[in-house]
């Protein structure tokens, strides 16, 4: 669904990623892990088309993301960390306003469906700026599913969520997996340890890992995400503000 070949991108003189490949699969969970400055926003930055990068090439569903970006576009969304919602407008108002800009065929059933799925269905007529934290970020990922996208990035979906928060959002994502691929950004590591199918570690701009989990800890020899994390990626909180 994915595939990043030979990704150079740089800054004047600081290079934020450097020569990287991998592929992400059809309708799989996959996750980029990596320390703050690490090149995470870039390499996403680059497969949404919102960046140009220097060298290489990066497909999705078959289309280049530089000569073909109004298709790539069409296919994809983003959840962004923010949480994007309109505080004014109903939990239904957002939705409708959502399909009505994108044109999503069948609605209402489309509507409906997204409330069920996301537990929202008691405070469909409720203001968005009455709802809990939990549930805004439930409506706003909400709002980037009913584009009916297939591919669907999530940018630390779970940041600032305490643990019951957290939980239900973990079981809303699980209901999308297989359903379209996610592409998931997290410094929750439990999160890829419940989430993911694969994953990559990315440290300073190069890819240092990717993998099933258990491939990543067999490379690092370790026995959790955590330790496989920690072995492979240095990280100086330095480059580019992720």
């Amino acid at each position: 669904m994915i595939e990043i070949k030979s990704v150079t991108k740089k800054y004047g003189k600081f290079t934020a990623l450097n020569n990287v490949s991998f592929t992400v699969n059809d309708n799989e969970c996959f996750a980029l892990l990596g320390f703050n400055g690490a090149g995470k926003t870039t390499l996403i930055n680059a497969i949404t088309t919102i960046i140009p990068f220097d060298d290489g090439e990066i497909l999705v569903n078959g289309f280049n993301v530089v000569k073909n970006s109004t298709e790539v576009k069409s296919i994809i969304n983003i959840s962004p960390q923010e949480i994007a919602v309109a505080k004014n407008l109903t939990v239904y108002e957002n939705l409708s306003l959502i399909c009505d800009l994108y044109d999503v065929k069948n609605k209402q059933t489309a509507i409906d469906n997204v409330l069920n799925d996301f537990g929202l269905t008691e405070k469909k007529n409720a203001l968005a700026k009455k709802l809990s934290g939990g549930q805004l970020k439930r409506l706003s990922i909400a709002l980037a599913v009913i584009t009916q996208p297939k591919i669907l990035f999530l940018d630390e979906p779970t940041l600032g969520l305490d643990v019951r928060a957290r939980q239900t959002l973990w079981s809303v994502i699980k209901g999308l997996k297989g359903k379209m691929t996610l592409f998931l950004t997290t410094h929750y590591l439990e999160e890829v340890e419940e989430l993911t199918d694969r994953l990559a570690i990315i440290d300073k701009g190069v890819v240092k890992a990717v993998g099933t989990k258990q491939e990543v800890l067999a490379l690092a020899n370790a026995s959790t995400i955590e330790q496989a994390f920690l072995t492979l990626a240095e990280g100086d909180g330095e480059g580019e503000n992720e």
